[in-house]
């Protein structure tokens, strides 16, 4: 690595430190443990045709010019995309700071408290807004989520319902028509036979499930529909509403309105449009929906010392437990995007959000006014909150003149495909200059003293009766503000502290450099729908990220459409289905999954209408390859395909692989590979290589998009040459995929389009050595964890040859006998320490499974070390009956500074043993703020939102 390159930054080890280690682990060189490790007949022999590597300073030059080539308009299109204001505050302490971005999936609770209250928050918002009394920590867009509640409340029919055949769900012809696309998506293979009607026309009978309808509507019209979804419950059908919630803070919410699901998108709540997102979706429901939800949901449980504690509440409805017979696959979510809304409603306050939306209001109310000046423009929409429809007088001519002049003003406007009417969207960053340039362009003159009225909106009109929480009305200062997320990220763990060694999630360094673009306004401000050219730049960059995944799987095509991983599993597979279908072959609907699988997969194969056949793992964790042979030749008329990790997620890549994928193939399935586990793949091998037919990519996890408590993630697939006309379309913008394209799978045609500046980036400063040795190095570091710990701990599965893959698992099943040590007691343990644990329990029971990454160092490997040896000695003084069964380091971690200082100590081992465990804690110790948290409790006593105000009354008197 030459000194100073991204590469050697971006590289942990050093060379020298490479030479030790390879010492330890007993291998020559590299090229030997790379041999020992990865079977020869799938070694790449030629480099990748990937350029050489750029520097940071010529990347940030190069990227500045690729920005250049977009054209910035004024933007009016709308569509559930708006400009708004990012606070400068949340950019920068939130956004733009790792201890926020590159914090894990909170699923150690009491070291992600901080994220865990901005969900809370964000939650509580939604509720508030909506009016409704539970909600979720976010989905990945307002499309996602709409067709999440219609899978959910079809799912979740009353058995008389059920049984009498319902099947139908009426969809309001004025949604959103990316909307429309994801509900075809999901519904194709769930039995469910989508009506789209306009309201007026909608009757509901016996088969009728659901409803979906649209609040204000795409057209901008808002009504209530209070009569309508009364209707709808005199057949049991349940009424989902997707709706803006910057309109929820003037208009009447769904709640109000006897709705059962609402969603939408919060975006225009300080998250920038990026080309389509990442933003974060809403999910709000009844509570007696609350084992149904999709993705996460944020609860309050109290800790092992009575102190209140958040937690991911409700876990046992979650994919990776319930796995085929789950509602949904959403792992990774919108968690960061989520915080950022949080915010920003924290810093406006319900005040704040009501001068917000009146101002909105107020501007289009203007421009309504100004219209009924001109006989060449006619506004149809009687009653709105923020979106104007404006009949266009005079035909194509007067159409042609006014798509002209809006040119000419740089301004973006949504005409309507019916070539007779324009959508105006009026936004929080509208002025009074922009208002006079929207009436320039329609050939009228601004009326001034137009603004917000009672009773222009009626029945419709809300008061202030939202985000009365002291959470909501407290930090409107920046100073305040500033403080508040301060205190929040320091109750978090993150890659700021110290390595977060998650096998299969891959926590690596998320460079500063990356993401520094991902703010600019050239690309931040792009609207999803804007046309192509004033896109050119983003453009261009997709396409070169697209071919250079292409080169890095072995494929033909990539779509960078799903927004995280699960989608592109679920997106692989229905290319896989459209496929079969073309060759008169729809029945092939039979998924092969191993048991050891990722639950997205085969909660992902139920999505896709596929019928899951498990096949059993030997003793040393690999596919059974004869009883996958048995369940190939069964099912071979009906087989589908095969849904294979690779290297397996026993962290071995598996010796049988080739033959495995040749299998599937005679039998006429394809075979499709979870890329969970690419960091071990790039530039030595690749799925294409192996014979897989397609494969996702998590963007999250090997190249380098941050966690973010959560997400934002993004999961392309890869595909070969065979399956490229398959790939996603979408019905909004022309991607030239041709008739034989699924329908689209996110919201935006490029998904979350912002956030591909940073594998970009990544593969750019790497070049094609870079990333090869980042691969290489993930190996090492991983085989030298395996040598130092090995003997301490049983690592559960090697291949043939003694070595592991990027990962590795760790036996601690035998403690529980031995000194009554679960695994999630070292799990909480590690935290006196300073780590984030490795995966608890996944893929097997009892077990940690660990993932060091390619960017940490020698010395911070082994911190960990010596963490996980000095454990394993605490774990022998239980043993040896030297400490205590029950009262011990372990079963009583994490330790809190609070109880630390406390004057009371009644445990048998002492406030040192307990607090500073390893060297170098008492000048460096990251203190879990709150003690273990108790999980069965928070489910027995499910609150999801910020406690009521009656619960501060004390506090404020």
């Amino acid at each position: 690595m030459q000194f100073g390159t991204f590469t050697h930054r971006h590289i942990g080890p050093r060379e020298e430190d490479v030479q030790a280690m390879l010492r330890k682990i007993g291998s020559p060189s590299m090229e030997d443990l790379l041999n020992d490790t990865i079977p020869g007949a799938i070694r790449l022999r030629e480099r990748m045709p990937i350029d050489a590597a750029m520097t940071e300073a010529e990347f940030l030059e190069h990227i500045d010019a690729i920005g250049q080539r977009n054209t910035l308009y004024r933007n009016y299109i709308g569509m559930g995309y708006n400009p708004t204001e990012v606070p400068s505050v949340i950019r920068r302490t939130v956004l733009e700071n790792p201890g926020w971005y590159t914090a894990y999936t909170p699923y150690q609770a009491e070291i992600a408290q901080g994220r865990l209250e901005a969900l809370l928050n964000f939650q509580t918002m939604v509720c508030d807004l909506t009016g409704m009394p539970l909600a979720n920590a976010s989905l990945l867009d307002e499309a996602t989520a709409a067709a999440e509640a219609m899978a959910m409340v079809h799912a979740a029919m009353p058995r008389p319902k059920a049984k009498s055949g319902a099947h139908r769900f009426l969809v309001d012809a004025a949604v959103y028509p990316q909307t429309l696309a994801l509900l075809r998506t999901r519904s194709k293979y769930l039995g469910i036979d989508l009506v789209v009607v306009p309201r007026a026309e909608m009757a509901f009978d016996a088969s009728v499930f659901g409803v979906l309808l649209q609040y204000p509507d795409a057209r901008g019209m808002a009504a209530d529909m209070t009569d309508l979804i009364a209707a709808a419950h005199a057949v049991d059908a349940q009424a989902v509403v997707a709706t803006d919630p910057m309109a929820l803070a003037l208009l009447k919410h769904p709640g109000a309105m006897d709705a059962d699901v609402v969603v939408g998108s919060s975006q225009r709540f300080g998250v920038p449009m990026g080309y389509g997102g990442p933003h974060a979706a809403f999910f709000a429901a009844r509570e007696s929906y609350k084992r149904h939800f999709p993705g996460r949901i944020i609860g309050v449980s109290l800790d092992r010392l009575g102190k209140q504690g958040l937690r991911m509440a409700l876990q046992t409805r979650e994919q990776h437990i319930r796995r085929d017979k789950a509602t949904s696959n959403i792992c990774t979510a919108q968690a960061l995007l989520a915080v950022m809304a949080s915010m920003y409603a924290v810093y406006h306050g319900p005040k704040g959000l009501r001068a917000i939306a009146e101002r909105i209001h107020g501007y289009a109310r203007a421009l309504d006014a100004a219209l009924k000046n001109s006989e060449d423009y006619t506004q149809v929409n009687s009653c709105y909150f923020d979106t104007l429809t404006i009949r266009v007088e005079g035909g194509e001519d007067a159409m042609r003149s006014l798509k002209a002049r809006a040119e000419s003003h740089k301004l973006n406007l949504r005409f309507d495909p019916d070539g007779v009417h324009v959508g105006v969207s009026l936004h929080e960053r509208v002025t009074n200059a922009d208002l006079s340039s929207l009436c320039t362009v329609f050939g009228v003159s601004p009326i001034a003293g137009v603004g917000v009225e009672r009773p222009f909106l009626g029945d419709l009109w809300r008061e202030v009766d939202f985000l009365h929480h002291p959470v909501f009305n407290s930090f409107h200062s920046e100073t305040e503000m500033m403080r508040y997320i301060k205190r929040l990220e320091n109750k978090d763990l993150s890659l700021v502290h110290s390595m977060i060694p998650l096998g299969s999630c891959t926590m690596k360094l998320n460079a500063a450099t990356q993401l520094i673009p991902i703010t600019w306004s050239n690309f931040a401000e792009l609207h999803p729908f804007c046309p192509a050219e004033q896109a050119a730049g983003t453009r261009a960059l997709l396409s070169e990220l697209e071919a250079d995944l292409s080169v890095a799987t072995g494929f033909a095509g990539v779509s960078l459409q799903p927004n995280s991983g699960a989608q592109g599993e679920f997106a692989g597979l229905m290319v896989i289905r459209a496929y079969h279908e073309s060759r008169g072959e729809g029945d092939r609907d039979v998924c092969l999954i191993p048991s050891s699988a990722h639950g997205t997969n085969p909660a992902s194969a139920v999505m896709a209408g596929m019928k899951v056949v498990v096949v059993a793992c030997d003793e040393e964790g690999n596919i059974d390859l004869a009883d996958l042979k048995t369940k190939a030749e069964t099912h071979s008329a009906r087989l589908g395909a095969l849904m294979v990790t690779y290297p397996s997620t026993h962290g071995v890549f598996e010796a049988s692989i080739l033959e495995i994928t040749s299998l599937i193939h005679a039998h006429g399935g394809q075979v499709y590979m979870d890329g969970a586990n690419m960091n071990a793949q790039v530039g030595l091998t690749s799925p294409g290589l192996i014979g897989a037919d397609v494969c996702h990519l998590n963007l999250h996890k090997t190249f380098a998009i941050p966690h973010g408590g959560g997400g934002p993630g993004v999961g392309p697939i890869g595909v070969a040459a065979h399956l490229v006309p398959f790939l996603p379309g979408h019905n909004v913008v022309d991607l030239g995929k041709g008739a034989s394209a699924i329908d689209a799978i996110s919201a935006a045609p490029f998904g979350s389009a912002l956030i591909d500046i940073i594998p970009y980036a990544y593969i750019k400063m790497l070049g094609e050595r870079g990333l090869t040795q980042s691969t290489e190095v993930a190996i090492l570091n991983a085989n030298y964890l395996r040598a130092r710990l090995e003997g301490a701990y049983e690592i559960l599965y090697t291949g043939a040859n003694g070595t592991v893959a990027h990962e590795m698992i760790l036996d601690c099943r035998a403690f529980k006998a031995s000194a009554g040590i679960e695994v999630m007691d070292i799990a909480k343990r590690l935290i006196d320490y300073g780590f984030h644990a490795p995966t608890v329990s996944w893929p097997v029971a009892g077990t940690l499974m660990v993932e060091p990454t390619e960017s940490e160092s020698l010395e911070e490997l082994d911190r960990f070390a010596e963490a996980m040896l000095s454990i394993r000695e605490e774990i022998r003084a239980i043993e040896a009956g030297t400490a205590d069964w029950e009262d011990n380091v372990l079963k009583m971690a994490p330790h809190t500074a609070e109880e630390a200082i406390a004057g009371d100590w009644s445990h048998p081992y002492s406030r040192a043993q307990a607090c500073y465990p390893a060297p170098g804690l008492r000048t460096n110790k990251f203190w879990s703020p709150i003690a273990r948290v108790d999980n069965a409790y928070g489910d027995r006593n499910l609150v999801c939102s910020c406690p009521p105000l009656s619960a501060f009354e004390g506090e404020l008197a």
